[in-house]
């Protein structure tokens, strides 16, 4: 019976491959491959025993249906492989998992996994990045109103939103790759990470499996490779999958039919938007990216509790870490894909934006002719009361803002009408935002060229 959606509706198969359960024993059969080699290779086990061992691990001899028989009897999974592995590896077998603990390979075979994982939320980040890239660049200089606690607020551009959705997906490759040093490491030093079992040549060992792997090695590990690195992991793809969500929210309020600045892109041929009001189109991708964002974001709190263990380590970790990952790493790129999908085919309703500019009746410019009257010589805050003032009467008379300030003998006295004019429109009063949203569409691209 399937139960938990990754299973049948959320999730891409190229991600749920790489942590499957398939995958992990897979990536644990390396492991202890790469234990026995390194064995041989100081001199601890023979080569050949050693290169018997290792091709069995690579081979398909060992299957997961014949661990999860051998599991029914021990109760113990990694113990169920080892022996499995023995089965076939003939008189070789002696020398399997020689001087480890379950969690060397468990963590070590995880550290595999995370790595082929990252480097899949690393790709989507880099397209994610420059599907935005170009969707600012083409409207770096569409000029819409900027809203702050749900109000107008002043002009900007709407390339210069999605530009700062760039800025902070650049951020979270950074953190990636700073995060990938520490999460992706491996111990191969026994109960307590003392290495005593594996004897004086311990440090050689552990050095060359990670080697092999292309692995970090944890430094002073306990049982287990320490869970400070899992749990930074978890937060940064819940950040990434939150910052989506905050994308997400923008798409599905700006599609709002009272502000229909832009809406998700929408099959007119075939695609429903509800089954009882025909002519609805919802943002339901976004819709589905806020409510998996949620999800994500609750595994950082379990994965930041796993820290806290007892001693060297005890096994509350361990049933809850089977979850936190794998959901994490699938959401997450699940989102990722969406949020690309719902970019690249977003529509952007420029008359919309210019039309809901107009509703303001100038009030938008506000700021900008308390800054002009400065400019002309009055105080600043003598500039903001009078602005203040005529904003106010404005907006209860419905009114605009530029004839009700031009009725002031003060502000008449500074501007004419023409002056006034130019001072309010809105494509005078963008500040650097085209020039910034550029700056940062060329960083993008810069950065991610090599990738």
């Amino acid at each position: 019976m399937v139960v938990c959606p990754l299973d049948f509706r959320y999730g891409r198969e190229e991600m749920k491959a790489i942590l499957s359960e398939e995958s992990r024993l897979r990536a644990q059969l390396k492991v202890e491959g790469a234990l026995a080699l390194a064995h041989a290779k100081v001199g601890d086990i023979p080569l050949k025993d050693a290169k018997a061992i290792a091709k069995v691990c690579r081979s398909k001899l060992v299957t997961l249906e014949r661990v999860k028989r051998i599991e029914a009897d021990t109760k113990h999974d990694v113990m169920a492989m080892v022996q499995a592995i023995t089965e076939k590896s003939g008189p070789a077998g002696r020398y399997v998992h020689l001087g480890a603990t379950s969690n060397d390979i468990v963590d070590t075979a995880m550290a595999l996994e995370i790595k082929r994982a990252m480097a899949l939320i690393d790709k989507d980040l880099a397209q994610f990045t420059l599907t935005l890239a170009s969707l600012a660049e083409r409207h770096k200089n569409t000029i819409m109103v900027a809203r702050t606690h749900g109000q107008f607020a002043i002009p900007t551009t709407f390339g210069f939103k999605i530009a700062g959705y760039v800025a902070e997906m650049l951020r979270f490759q950074e953190r990636l790759k700073e995060v990938r040093k520490r999460v992706c490491v491996g111990k191969m030093s026994g109960a307590v990470g003392t290495g005593a079992a594996l004897g004086r040549n311990f440090l050689k060992v552990q050095n060359e499996v990670m080697k092999q792997l292309g692995l970090g090695v944890e430094e002073v590990a306990t049982q287990i490779v320490c869970r400070d690195r899992y749990a930074e992991l978890a937060c940064l793809l819940a950040l990434i999958a939150s910052a989506c969500e905050r994308y997400a929210t923008e798409v599905r309020n700006l599609q709002r039919s009272e502000i229909n600045e832009v809406a998700e892109g929408f099959d007119r041929e075939k695609q429903v938007g509800s089954s009882t009001m025909a002519q609805k189109r919802n943002p339901m991708l976004s819709e589905n990216v806020c409510g998996l964002a949620r999800i994500a974001r609750g595994f950082a709190i379990p994965a930041i509790e796993d820290m806290n263990l007892w001693h060297e380590r005890d096994l509350t970790n361990s049933s809850a870490e089977r979850f936190i990952l794998p959901h994490l790493f699938v959401l997450t790129d699940d989102i990722l894909i969406k949020m690309d999908e719902v970019f690249s085919g977003l529509e952007v309703h420029e008359g919309k934006m210019r039309e809901n500019i107009e509703s303001a009746n100038g009030l938008i410019m506000a700021e900008a002719v308390m800054i002009a009257m400065v400019g002309k010589g009055l105080g600043r805050q003598d500039a903001h009361a009078i602005v203040r003032k005529a904003s106010l009467k404005a907006e209860m008379e419905g009114a605009h803002l530029l004839d009700v300030l031009l009725a002031d003998k003060k502000v008449a006295k500074l501007f004419t009408r023409a002056e006034l004019e130019e001072v309010m429109d809105p494509a005078s009063y963008l500040g650097k935002a085209p020039e910034m949203t550029m700056r940062a569409v060329r960083r993008a691209r810069s950065s991610l060229k090599t990738k």
